[in-house]
């Protein structure tokens, strides 16, 4: 059963920074995806990045700010994120595809992103 713990969120001021990590049970790269997805109170979840092999995708409300980035060897993806915004405030999941042998996805148990003054 995979396994993935989210770290690294907390209280940031607007236009400062936080990495959150995501710690995966085993190799990472038998997933052929993995990503960072947000959900903020009363709206639905929805994608801030995503990193496929060497390629990566962004929100476009996140692009220019935030990073994600895997490390194969520790097993882990991180997203950093830079110039936070209020609007940025949400639960913040780690989220891992495999496509095979058969179609799976698996999520972390989110941790708490708060930008305010």
């Amino acid at each position: 059963q995979v396994q993935l713990v989210e770290s690294g969120g907390g209280l940031v001021q607007p236009g400062g920074s936080l990495r959150l990590s995501c710690a995966a049970s085993g190799s990472i790269i038998r997933f052929n995806a993995m990503g960072w997805y947000r959900q903020a109170p009363g709206k639905e979840r929805e994608l801030v990045a995503l990193i496929t092999g060497g390629s990566t995708t962004y929100a476009d409300s996140v692009k220019g700010r935030f990073a994600i980035s895997r490390d194969n060897a520790k097993n882990t993806v991180t997203l950093q994120m830079n110039s936070l915004k209020s609007e940025d405030t949400a639960v913040y999941f780690c989220n891992a595809y495999v496509l095979l042998p058969r179609s799976q996805s698996y999520w972390g148990q989110g941790t708490q992103v708060t930008v305010s003054s």
